[in-house]
């Protein structure tokens, strides 16, 4: 009589091993480690929104406290800088410069750490996409997830490619902020001025004001960063997209598994073709700026 019990008790632990583990959203893992990288997206998009204002007010001459007193104090250091005609930045205009430099860099710090977030995220909605057990609808909350991470992450990206092109020539950063038209008659001839320089620069023997030497050497600077971190997004995104495509010749049989990468190989082709254009368009910049920067102010920014 106690041998039933038993015997049925040993038949049913072994079922119990022989059961297919539920979906992968099931378990407790996947479940807080979304939660945690959630919440650390949405904390990093916070401060890159407040902290660097105030990062940056620890330059040295302090910040400012909203963008029109910055924009305003840098079209009066711009005439006083103009006017100087001297290459070396006076120190009204060196103050502005060193508060971008360092609003720039902690925006580059908290973009970068944001993406390091968002391509873990992505990785761990990948994984769980790739496992079985998930049903339809699931599958297809888990890809657009996906999507939406993965393009929140090339965002962030170029926010980082960004940053440190203003943190390295934050000169010619600051020169897009200056207002296109302006009631002050000194501003608006300077800016005349600036624009004829430009349009005779190539045919003066040399004979050039130091400001716009600087100014033009800078907006070759800030092209070349540009020119030269598109190149290593290319780099990257080619690799990755060798890798993926990989990965897709080796997934024979599980359709899900050859689709997902056959879209992010697709994908990584064509964002590494777009990053190739800018890099171009970036070089042939640095060959020539100065026609270039005479666009800019004639309203191209």
């Amino acid at each position: 009589m106690t041998s039933q019990p038993f015997f049925t008790g040993a038949r049913a632990g072994r079922r119990a091993r022989t059961v297919p583990p539920g979906p992968p959203g099931s378990t407790g893992l996947p479940g807080r480690a979304l939660a945690v990288l959630t919440a650390l997206v949405a904390a990093l998009g916070i401060a890159f929104i407040d902290a660097p204002r105030f990062v940056a007010a620890a330059a040295p001459g302090g910040g400012f406290p909203d963008q029109r007193s910055l924009i305003g104090a840098l079209r009066d250091a711009f005439v006083g800088y103009w006017g100087s005609a001297a290459r070396n930045f006076a120190p009204p205009m060196q103050r502005i410069i060193d508060y971008w430099v360092l609003y720039h860099v902690a925006k580059a710090v908290i973009a970068a750490l944001l993406l390091g977030v968002l391509i873990t995220l992505a990785t761990l909605l990948g994984g769980m996409y790739l496992r079985t057990g998930l049903g339809v609808r699931s599958s297809a909350a888990v890809a657009s997830a996906w999507s939406v991470t993965a393009m929140l992450a090339l965002s962030s990206a170029a926010v980082v490619a960004a940053n440190i092109q203003g943190a390295i020539a934050p000169f010619s950063s600051l020169l897009s902020m200056l207002p296109a038209a302006e009631p002050d008659e000194r501003f608006t001839a300077t800016l005349d001025q600036v624009r004829q320089g430009l349009v005779h620069y190539s045919s003066t023997d040399g004979r050039t004001s130091p400001a716009l030497d600087r100014m033009v050497d800078d907006f070759a600077l800030y092209h070349a960063v540009m020119a030269v971190v598109a190149v290593i997004a290319a780099l990257v995104l080619i690799t990755l997209s060798v890798r993926v495509w990989r990965r897709f010749g080796r997934a024979r049989g599980d359709r899900r598994t050859r689709r997902a990468f056959a879209a992010v190989g697709a994908a990584s082709i064509v964002a590494s073709l777009a990053v190739i254009v800018i890099a171009a368009a970036n070089v042939t910049t640095v060959a020539a700026p100065a026609p270039a920067l005479l666009a800019a102010f004639q309203g191209g920014w």
